[in-house]
């Protein structure tokens, strides 16, 4: 059997979002920029898409701008406000528990003189809307901060985060990055006062290398791409029309559903905690209550076990795992999170992150306790030896 419960690093695509790009790729190849038939297919393709969004999170249309996937979104959110802002400030506010598509422009940002805050966060992996007051200064010219956290599930404040700045410091741009809550949650931006978010693809049934970032009409930021003036100068490059059209469809789709969606997800969830709970040495990381967390992500420790000696023991039985998030699998050093959440050394060095779709099943959770079980009591009697 084998059970795929990495679907915070990615999902497959839908059947019916992989025969859209397909029939885009082999029949309807146009390039939207073109003036004849065929270009002037593909931009309905991009058109709808635009359209399907904007339509999900009651923005505009023309507020859509379609990129390679979130690290792209994130990267422009950051580096596009530091451009068209840097007269006004150079003081950006983020939080420890940043994805590293947030963390790392923010260090390049750093290097090249701008003022990084980094807000902390309580042992559940949630900011406190304190501390974001007390660091708020007039010349901060942008706040981001992750609406669900992707390795341990925290859901931040980011509607109340948008109410205040709105109302305290409109002159403040406020990014969220909704990797991984895009989805799962309804965001209206405009009710949240959300100026930027940024979305992927690939993490809701939708083609690799598409996302988007809405960027509210009111928000000025510099492009950081340049070329051929696609998207009105703002992104230049031969528009993805597969991607943006195989994106929409797939958001389309999962949120004609939603509701009952999330609330197979938590089940889901609650099982598989419940079985990781009744096993010795097992903790749970994130939100205490469950359902505060997000639907589809729950992160435990196995003590006494390294995090990748179980994902290569639960791999070789079918099962897949994450150990901390996919993108940052290849780093050295501790996770972030983990650090910021004051969990131990031998909490971060056995933890292991499981994350659901609705694709997923409650056979798959059950076949994932049993080889626990199985193996758990073995790999410790070889890691005392």
């Amino acid at each position: 059997m084998e059970a795929y419960l990495d679907n915070s690093a990615t999902t497959c695509c839908y059947e019916e979002v992989a025969e859209l790009t397909k029939k885009i790729m082999l029949e309807d190849y146009g390039n939207p920029s073109s003036m004849h038939t065929k270009g002037v297919e593909a931009e309905k393709y991009l058109r709808r898409a635009q359209d399907t969004l904007a339509g999900i999170l009651k923005v505009k249309p023309q507020e859509i701008f379609f990129t390679s996937g979130g690290t792209e979104s994130n990267n422009w959110a950051l580096f596009g406000t530091a451009m068209s802002r840097k007269r006004r400030g150079r003081r950006i506010i983020t939080t420890s528990i940043e994805h590293s598509a947030i963390a790392a422009p923010a260090a390049a940002l750093e290097e090249l003189g701008y003022e990084i805050v980094r807000l902390p966060v309580d042992r559940e992996g949630c900011v406190s809307m304190e501390d974001l007051k007390a660091a708020m200064t007039e010349d901060t010219i942008l706040v981001s901060v992750m609406m669900v956290n992707n390795e341990i599930g925290a859901v931040e404040p980011v509607a109340e985060i948008g109410g205040f700045l709105r109302e305290n410091y409109p002159e403040c741009y406020f990014h969220v990055d909704a990797i991984q809550a895009f989805g799962k949650y309804r965001i209206l931006p405009k009710r949240m006062k959300i100026d930027m978010l940024s979305v992927s693809g690939h993490k809701i049934h939708g083609p690799k290398g598409s996302g988007f970032l809405y960027v509210d009409q009111r928000v000025r930021i510099s492009p950081i791409i340049y070329g051929g003036g696609q998207q009105g100068g703002m992104r230049s490059g031969t528009d993805n029309v597969p991607g943006a059209a195989g994106l929409a469809l797939a958001a389309e789709k999962i949120y004609s559903r939603l509701d009952t969606d999330v609330e197979y997800m938590y089940e889901l969830k609650e099982h598989l905690a419940k079985g990781l709970l009744a096993i010795e040495d097992v903790k749970l990381h994130g939100s205490s209550e469950l359902r505060s967390g997000a639907p589809h992500i729950l992160n435990a420790s196995f003590l006494g076990v390294r995090s990748e000696v179980l994902l290569h023991t639960l791999e070789d039985r079918g099962i897949y795992v994450s150990a901390g998030s996919a993108c940052s699998s290849h780093r050295h050093g501790g996770s972030a999170t983990m650090e910021a959440t004051r969990a131990g050394k031998a909490e971060t060095e056995s933890s292991v992150r499981f994350s659901f779709s609705e694709l997923t099943t409650t056979e798959e959770i059950d076949y994932a306790l049993q080889v626990l079980r199985e193996v758990l009591p073995q790999l410790r009697r070889f890691t005392r030896k």
